[in-house]
């Protein structure tokens, strides 16, 4: 990052890193009300070296994207020279091995000229922090960020002011103090009482910054709706996935969950139902056209980026559909329907070609049934969703049912009550499993490591 040499850790108010909240928005709010350095989520260095680095013209950002089209970091320039990036073991998994935590801080601080800092939490006796500090020191790190809590204790337990005093005293580089949301931080002036009582040099801020990033702003806390608007406003400018959003929101709501809007919140399944659940409907479109546009335009510039398919397109039937699952049945879908009619009319079953764009990762399928080919021209955010849409085209052009509410069709509800007889492992058993998985998926937690929010559903 340019100029991150110049990023100094004294008399600084940091955003803490923290799984599945730390993502681009809220660091950019954060930024907004006065933070002056901000952490990015715990990530896993493997991951990172798996990735490949992307520029994004559209949304002008850089991102990090995995093999699976998983953005797995993105930052931009306005966090530029005060984002800092986490790696490595989750939680405090190096405290035991205090060999390895030398060899990986001298191993970068030697390989790299940007400024190497590490987050530790206390040990069972002040004796073997302080030595483990001083070793840590003797790497050349720029500054330590010292979580006043042993790594068995919550946040329920009282933060170590004292701990993290006698680290301050002891060492020569900053110290940052972490660890006093709720105990001694609720409110601006809090945090400057909480570098006073453990002598730090600046002080970093988690859950009292998770639950309003406007804890950073010398006037004061704004109020929570104000917040939460905002900070939707930049996951939906940024694309941040609407799972990490919802779960970022939630954490702001709290004890508001199960108020009207909490529930609304709960009940939202996409960033367009999040914003329609805070008032911010007509933004969503607005953003959303405009995004297009950047696209296209950039698209104009750059055939070469558009990905589309190297066959001859002359011959395929096109629309400009998408498809939304809400208005559908939970157990229906255009997919189910075109294949239930090749079925009956004894055609081979329908074959989708996908590609993705390399510009902007989006998706665009094109069905093939009884030779003709047929194709939506909106490119979407998924696979699975550019299939469905290719198959409304089939359907509509050829004035079949697509399972819309409201619509009938006799054929598929008898297959539906024939189910039971059917063999579990046979193919019309696997056909209607997959889209009642999709429309059911329940909230999945981003770092989870087994299946990333990041995707679309």
């Amino acid at each position: 990052i340019e100029h991150s040499l110049s990023l100094c850790y004294h008399n600084k108010l940091i955003l803490a890193p923290m799984v599945r909240v730390g993502t681009l928005p809220m660091r950019l709010l954060a930024l907004d009300y006065g933070a002056d350095i901000v952490y990015c989520e715990e990530l896993i260095d493997l991951k990172m070296l798996q990735c490949k680095r992307v520029v994004n013209e559209v949304l002008s950002t850089v991102d990090f994207v995995a093999p699976d089209d998983r953005v797995v970091f993105r930052t931009c320039k306005r966090e530029q020279s005060r984002v800092v990036f986490q790696m490595g073991g989750m939680g405090a998994a190096l405290l035991s091995d205090p060999d390895k935590i030398e060899k990986i801080l001298s191993t970068l601080v030697k390989g790299t000229r940007r400024p190497v800092t590490c987050k530790i939490r206390i040990l069972p006796s002040l004796e073997d922090t302080l030595s483990l500090v001083k070793r840590i020191e003797r790497t050349g790190i720029a500054a330590v960020a010292v979580h006043g809590r042993k790594r068995e204790e919550r946040p329920q337990h009282p933060v170590s002011c004292e701990a993290i005093r006698a680290i301050a005293e002891t060492l020569s580089i900053p110290v940052i103090a972490n660890g006093g949301s709720h105990d001694h931080i609720q409110e601006y002036l809090d945090i400057e009482d909480f570098r006073q009582a453990t002598a730090a040099s600046s002080v970093m801020v988690a859950r009292a910054a998770m639950w309003n990033p406007s804890i950073f702003l010398k006037e004061g806390l704004r109020p929570l709706e104000e917040v939460m608007q905002k900070y939707i406003r930049y996951a939906v400018q940024y694309e941040n996935h609407y799972t990490n959003t919802k779960y970022c929101l939630c954490q702001m709501l709290r004890e508001q969950l199960e108020s009207p809007q909490g529930r609304l919140l709960h009940a939202a399944q996409s960033s367009q139902e999040i914003c329609e659940a805070f008032g911010l409907g007509a933004f969503y479109e607005e953003m959303t056209q405009e995004l297009n546009a950047r696209r296209a335009e950039f698209l104009a510039r750059t055939p070469e980026a558009a990905g589309e398919p190297a066959e001859d397109t002359s011959g395929i039937i096109k629309m400009a559909v998408k498809f939304d699952r809400r208005a559908y049945s939970p157990q229906i879908t255009p997919k189910m329907c075109l294949l239930e009619w090749c079925r009956r009319e004894k055609l081979a079953q329908p074959v989708y070609d996908t590609v993705q764009r390399p510009l902007d990762r989006l998706f665009c399928s094109v069905v093939t049934v009884a030779e003709q080919k047929y194709q939506s021209t909106l490119w979407d955010k998924s696979k699975k969703l550019a299939e469905q849409a290719a198959a409304i085209v089939c359907l509509r052009s050829r004035g079949l049912p697509e399972g819309r509410l409201g619509e009938e069709s006799p054929s598929l509800h008898k297959r539906k009550r024939e189910a039971p007889d059917q063999d579990p492992g046979g193919p019309r058993a696997q056909e209607s499993a997959v889209p009642g998985k999709l429309c059911k998926k329940p909230f999945v937690a981003l770092g989870s490591g087994e299946e990333s929010p990041l995707e679309g559903w």
